[in-house]
């Protein structure tokens, strides 16, 4: 059985004596100076007060106090305090302001003080596209193209799941997640949603989880193809009754469609009036691939493809996240900002298989575009940190093939990091609680040492969390008010223990799913 809690994980640990350094760098708020320390937090002795007896007693407040901190608020004025405080009071951000300020306030009222020494706090990152229960599947699908991805290693897998093999998946890939600083993720539609939810409560995390729906198209599993229309409808329906809101309320249900060329008209349309009826999202893949938006051309009656014929039907709303769409037109693009759809942009996995999306044209249009990382099978690597940096770096190289001229300006770090937080928070519709960090927003944050080889020197923080920062200077990571990851340790589950159920469930799941994979080179 996986250990519900690490109790006996000794959460602040004494630090040892280290010199201060100091670094600075130009900020609009001035000079930053930092005290690292090896671990994360180190707690000031608890306030006392006296009882009525004249003892002293230890209070009980529940509430956090954060200082020392470089704080990147994410809010509306894009502010970063200097010298930061936070305060959390349950699983709300209580109190935002100077260190100076929130000590003299809180300091006797909170029952921990933390300093953080310099380090960042920012919003937690929200993964606007993965597949949870692919996880399993890390390295059954590379260098093969989209069909071939799907037909024969994907599907097979799919839809030889049980309920254990996803959550054993959702297990492994929330692990992966923590560790890259996301406190909330959208899934991209998988099998076995009950297996999901249920690793997403014990993992402390955010989701909006989704069902892959497939009601008609070639080359699906034998299991899969019985699938009414009707059955795909009433199965979501179930789920959003069974699990929607549950999980301390970290838990939402979405309507899925897996794409277009397996989804009947009646299936869209009556995905898009259920949706709006129990006023949740719709997740889709859009546009993938030049064959989709051909087949969409010569079979349903539109100019181009399949966004032109989604905003023909009505289904482009505010509600839909499109991912990938990478194969828009202009005229598609305008479609998008009109309608207020959401986009995810997975930089790897568009590389790996799909094409080179117009993201910068889409954030001139105005349209939400956040960041996913796909599924394990299409990217292997599961890491928000990598995808912040590839987008910029994608996006740039974009311009010089298709203008013919370089514009290193494209995609700039600071809307790297807006998409991995507001437009993450927009694209999941839950922006009025997550997102930035602002009192009276959910306690969603990460803290991040930038005291490190792959940081230092900060002449410029911005540009350094997007262009230097790796997945080992995430520190902690805390959602809905509670730490999920402390000092680099996750600490609702037992992270081995994860890893060696997880390679087993993997290995059957293939023998039972009949994938073989070519061999590459000559082992001996």
């Amino acid at each position: 059985m996986l250990n519900d809690s690490v109790n006996h994980y000794k959460l602040f640990q004494k630090p040892t004596k280290i010199k201060r350094i100091q670094l600075t760098t130009e900020l609009e708020l001035g000079c930053l100076s930092y005290s690292p320390c090896p671990r994360l937090l180190r707690r000031r002795p608890r306030p006392k007060k006296m009882d009525g007896g004249g003892g002293e007693k230890t209070q009980k407040s529940g509430i956090l106090l954060l200082h020392n901190a470089v704080i990147v608020t994410m809010d509306p004025a894009s502010r970063v305090l200097r010298d930061g405080a936070l305060v959390v009071d349950g699983d709300r951000i209580r109190a935002l302001g100077p260190s100076s300020n929130l000590l003299r306030e809180f300091s006797l009222l909170a029952d921990d003080v933390l300093d953080l020494h310099g380090r960042f706090v920012l919003p937690g990152f929200v993964n606007t596209h993965v597949h949870t229960s692919q996880q399993l599947g890390r390295g059954i699908a590379d260098d093969v193209d989209l069909m071939t991805w799907l037909h024969l290693r994907i599907w097979p897998y799919e839809s030889h799941m049980t309920e254990e093999d996803s959550y054993l998946s959702t297990l492994l890939c929330g692990i992966e997640l923590i560790r890259s600083g996301v406190t909330c993720f959208a899934e991209a539609g998988g099998q076995h949603v009950a297996g999901m939810a249920k690793a997403v409560e014990l993992l402390g995390l955010r989701a909006c989880l989704a069902q892959s729906i497939m009601d008609s198209g070639e080359g699906l599993p034998a299991n899969w193809s019985v699938q009414s229309t009707d059955s795909c409808i009433q199965s979501q329906k179930e789920l959003f009754k069974k699990h929607h809101n549950t999980a301390d309320g970290r838990i939402r249900i979405w309507f899925g469609l897996r794409q277009i060329m397996n989804a009947t008209d009646r299936l869209l349309l009556e995905t898009r009036d259920v949706a709006e009826e129990l006023n949740t999202g719709i997740h889709m893949h859009v546009a993938e691939i030049p064959y989709e938006n051909q087949l969409v051309t010569s079979t349903r009656g539109v100019d181009h493809g399949t966004a032109t014929y989604l905003e023909k039907i009505g289904l482009l709303r505010s509600n839909l996240l499109a991912a990938h769409s990478v194969w828009l037109n202009d005229a598609e693009i305008g479609f998008f900002s009109k309608a207020g759809v959401k986009v995810s942009h997975c930089p790897a996995s568009a590389m790996r298989m799909l094409g080179f999306a117009p993201i910068k044209e889409m954030l001139d249009a105005g349209v939400c575009v956040s960041i996913g990382t796909d599924g394990a099978p299409s990217n292997n690597r599961m890491s928000m940190v990598d995808e912040m940096y590839l987008a910029s770096l994608i996006n740039k190289g974009r311009e010089a093939y298709i203008r013919g001229t370089t514009n290193p300006t494209a995609v700039p770090a600071e809307t790297v990091l807006k998409m991995v937080t507001v437009n993450g928070a927009k694209s999941v519709l839950w922006d009025n609680e997550i997102g930035s960090l602002e009192v009276g927003k959910k306690a969603d944050m990460v803290i991040v040492n930038p005291f490190s080889w792959s940081m230092v020197p900060l002449h410029d923080p911005i540009s350094n969390l997007v262009y230097c920062m790796r997945t080992e200077n995430i520190d902690s990571v805390m959602c809905n008010g509670q730490w999920i990851m402390k000092d680099q340790k996750i600490l609702n589950v037992n992270e081995q223990e994860v890893i060696s159920m997880a390679m087993q469930a993997s290995s059957d799941l293939l023998n039972r799913a009949g994938i073989t994979l070519p061999k590459r080179m000559n082992f001996v």
